[in-house]
C-alpha cells in the first residue's frame, strides 16, 4: 500500500512539472564601425566605436509557467565593447539590465536593475532610438530618452495592453538607513498605439541625481566630490537635489513616411546640496532645459530607410555665487541610413552637427557636445561621420 501511494505521488510531481512549460533564450548585438569626429577637444578624430545604431550587449531571458497564466521571468543583460572586449556601463557584469518578476493576465512585475518609464515609452520615438544611434541623442543625453542610464534597485508594474492603451509605474528604494527619501527614484509612463498613430508620456523624479541616477553605472561606490558625467551640458548642475523628467511623444505613419517629435522639460531642482555632488561654480535655485525633436524616417523599400531630424535644446537662467548664468542652446541636426542585408545584419551611415551658443553648465562658454564622445569640441560646433555593421542574434 506505501509502495502503491509513493507511486502516485511521484505520477503526479511528474505530471506537474510536464505541464509546466519553462525556456530560457540566449540573445544579443554586435555593433561596430567607424566613427570621424572633426573636433574632438581640438583635433580630429578616426576611431572604432561600438555600440552605436544598438548597444552591444549579450542576455539571457527566461520564462517559467507557473499554470492558471501566471509566469515567473527573468532578462540579464551584459554590455560590452566588441572592439576591446571589455564590460560596458562602468564594469557591471550585468549593467544593461537584471531583474526577476511574475507575469500574469493583467500585467508584470519586475524587481532589479532596469529602465525608467520615459526609456520605455518615450524613447522609442526619439530618433536616435530608430536609426540615428546614440550619437543622435539630444544633448548629453539629459534626458535619458536614450537610456544612458538605467535605475537600480527597482520595482517596476506594468499593465497589458488595453484596446491600444498602457501605463507603468516604478519605484527605486533609495537604501539609506534613516532617511527613506534619499536617493529614491520613481517614475510613471503611458502609450496608446492604434493603426498609424503612436503617443507617449513620460516622467521621472531622482533624489540625489548625481549619486542614485547618474552615478550608478560602476562596481565601486560614487561619490559626492565627483560629478558623475562629463558632459559640460549638465555637468555643473549635479549639486542638484532632485533631477525631474518630464517627456512626450508622437508618431504618424502616411504610407512609407513616418514623421515623428518628441518633447522634454528637464529640471536640476535644489542646486547647492553638496551631500550629492560638486557645486564649483555656487549654483542655487533650479536649472531649467527644454528639448524638442521633429524627426522623418522613410521606408524607400522593405531593405532601406533614410531617416532625418532637428533637435532644439534651451537652457533657462540660474543664480551662481557671483551674478547669473543666462544658460546655453544646442542646435542638432542628423541624417541616416540603414540598408538590411538580411533580417539580422545590417549596414548604416550617420552623419550629426551640433551648434552650440551662450553660457553651459561649467560656468563657461558653451561648447558642442554630441552625445557618447571620449571628448567634447574645443569649440562651438562639432560634426560626426559614423559607418557601421550590426549584426543580431
Amino acid at each position: 500500500m506505501r509502495r502503491k501511494i509513493v507511486l502516485g505521488a511521484a505520477c503526479m510531481t511528474l505530471s506537474g512539472l510536464t505541464h509546466a512549460q519553462s525556456s530560457v533564450t540566449l540573445y544579443g548585438v554586435v555593433d561596430e564601425g567607424l566613427t570621424f569626429n572633426t573636433n574632438a577637444n581640438g583635433s580630429r578624430l578616426y576611431a572604432m566605436q561600438s555600440g552605436i545604431l544598438s548597444g552591444s550587449r549579450w542576455g539571457l531571458k527566461g520564462v517559467e509557467d507557473l499554470g492558471g497564466g501566471l509566469k515567473a521571468i527573468f532578462t540579464l543583460e551584459n554590455g560590452f565593447d566588441p572592439g576591446t572586449g571589455k564590460l560596458g556601463q562602468g564594469g557591471l557584469e550585468f549593467g544593461r539590465q537584471a531583474f526577476a518578476g511574475l507575469s500574469s493576465p493583467w500585467g508584470t512585475v519586475t524587481l532589479g536593475r532596469q529602465y525608467d518609464l520615459n526609456v520605455d515609452f518615450v524613447g522609442p520615438l526619439e530618433a536616435a532610438s530608430q536609426w540615428a544611434g546614440n550619437i543622435g541623442a539630444h544633448p548629453g543625453d539629459l534626458d535619458n530618452l536614450n537610456n544612458a542610464y538605467r535605475t537600480n534597485n527597482a520595482i517596476k508594474l506594468k499593465s497589458v495592453t488595453y484596446g491600444g492603451f498602457s501605463f507603468s509605474g516604478m519605484y527605486s528604494l533609495g537604501g539609506v538607513a534613516g532617511d527613506t527619501t534619499r536617493n529614491q527614484l520613481w517614475s510613471l509612463g503611458a502609450g496608446y498605439a492604434s493603426g498609424p498613430l503612436t503617443l507617449a508620456v513620460g516622467y521621472i523624479n531622482a533624489r540625489n541625481p548625481n549619486l542614485s541616477f547618474f552615478g550608478n553605472a560602476t562596481s565601486g561606490t560614487p561619490s559626492a566630490t565627483t560629478a558623475n558625467t562629463a558632459y559640460p551640458v549638465f555637468s555643473g548642475f549635479l549639486s542638484a537635489h532632485t533631477y525631474q523628467v518630464i517627456s512626450a511623444g508622437a508618431a504618424y505613419n502616411i504610407g512609407a513616411l513616418t514623421v515623428g517629435g518628441t518633447y522634454s522639460n528637464i529640471a536640476f531642482k535644489g542646486l547647492g546640496d553638496t551631500s550629492s555632488g560638486p557645486n564649483p561654480s555656487g549654483y542655487r535655485g533650479n536649472a531649467i532645459f527644454n528639448s524638442a525633436e521633429l524627426s522623418l524616417k522613410y521606408q524607400v523599400t522593405p531593405t532601406l530607410l533614410l531617416g532625418a531630424a532637428y533637435i532644439y535644446t534651451d537652457g533657462g537662467s540660474v543664480s551662481t555665487a557671483t551674478g547669473k548664468n543666462e544658460g546655453a542652446t544646442y542646435h542638432q541636426g542628423e541624417v541616416g541610413v540603414d540598408y538590411f542585408l538580411s533580417k539580422r545584419t545590417d549596414v548604416s551611415l550617420i552623419g550629426v552637427y551640433q551648434k552650440a551658443s551662450g553660457t553651459d553648465s561649467r560656468n563657461r562658454d558653451a561648447i558642442a557636445s554630441i552625445n557618447n564622445q571620449s571628448s567634447p569640441s574645443s569649440n562651438d560646433h562639432q560634426a560626426l561621420v559614423r559607418v557601421g555593421l550590426r549584426h543580431k542574434f
